[in-house]
């Protein structure tokens, strides 16, 4: 819901970030991985029972590095695989946070899980709409520029960023904001399928042979 306001504020400083990067040489891919090391090393903290507000550092600056791959990917050139590669390691990220709070605590096993499940069919209805937008054609930029076609949704990179630096702060409070975030997780999805259902109930016209 908030990542189209969040684009229009990050996205020109980021992108004067990328140019400089990529001018010292410094690929997307290699940014994306960077970033995915930094969101398991904040995961691992949190694994390892470290203190919440311990794993912040390096979960903010592995969503920066997510911020940057893509800026420098456009200073340079975009490809197919550095998209796919992004969208894998952000899933990664995604689910590792909640694992690493049950790990933390068994007794965050249930609220993890469905937290877990939600990520898991947020995930899918998103993807799913991504491959029909790209069948059809459709394009959208209101996200920044994306190997995808992004859907606005109730929850977001920003609102799921948020959250979880929510629960690093108080993870005490996992278990109930779990619940809570995860329930609205599937809202998300279901108002996707909504979307869906309207817009893709009928299929385009194959081309004729020639």
């Amino acid at each position: 819901m908030l990542d189209g306001l969040m684009r229009r504020l990050i996205d020109p400083p980021l992108n004067r970030a990328g140019r400089m990067l990529a001018a010292r040489g410094i690929g997307a891919d290699a940014v994306t991985l960077a970033g995915l090391g930094a969101g398991l090393l904040a995961a691992g903290l949190l694994a390892a029972g470290a203190p919440g507000w311990g794993a912040i550092l390096p979960l903010v600056a592995g969503r920066l590095a997510d911020g940057l791959d893509g800026a420098i990917a456009r200073a340079t050139r975009k490809t197919d695989f550095g998209g796919f590669l992004d969208i894998a390691c952000d899933f990664l990220f995604y689910a590792a946070i909640p694992l690493a709070f049950v790990l933390r605590d068994p007794a965050n096993g249930a609220a993890g899980a469905f937290l877990l499940a939600s990520f898991y069919v947020n995930g899918a209805t998103f993807l799913g709409f991504a491959v029909l937008a790209a069948k059809r054609g459709m394009d959208s930029n209101a996200r920044g520029e994306k190997s995808l076609y992004f859907t606005a949704g109730l929850l977001e990179g920003s609102e799921t960023i948020a959250f979880f630096l929510f629960i690093c702060l108080f993870p005490g409070l996992f278990m109930p904001a779990a619940w809570v975030f995860g329930g609205l997780c599937f809202v998300t999805a279901a108002s996707r399928v909504m979307l869906a259902r309207r817009l893709f109930v009928d299929l385009p016209p194959e081309p004729p042979f020639r």
